[in-house]
């Protein structure tokens, strides 16, 4: 046996290993659900979460003027709607915690990235 076996090590450098390790993996988890995802769904949670800060739809008259619209966010370059369904399970400033599922996150960010069409 080697002096480092049965040695747990944590700690800032372990934790920020993990995150790394882990991030891939949960983005490609993400984007495949969002592959399957329901924009539907997303439109109903939009409107029912989101409209009163971002305008959610081109019939929706006026959001917060400090939200982005949908249709602003899903033509930034570079937009990806499995990074923003990452994005909106993690917890973030200025937004409420929804505490979606990565369905709903998914379904959202589907519906986010229509409007950009």
């Amino acid at each position: 046996m080697g002096p480092y076996s049965g040695v747990i090590v944590r700690g800032p450098i372990m934790s920020r290993l993990i995150r790394a390790l882990l991030a891939p993996f949960l983005l490609l988890v993400v984007t495949q659900t969002a592959l399957a995802a329901n924009i539907a769904n997303g439109e109903k949670m939009a409107r029912r979460w989101c409209a009163a800060c971002h305008v959610v739809a081109a019939d929706q008259s006026r959001g917060n003027t400090q939200a982005p619209p949908f249709s602003a966010i899903a033509k930034r370059p570079g937009f990806d709607a499995g990074k923003l369904a990452l994005f909106l399970l993690l917890p973030h400033p200025r937004m409420p915690d929804m505490n979606m599922s990565r369905n709903e996150a998914a379904d959202l960010a589907a519906y986010i990235a229509s409007q950009g069409r």
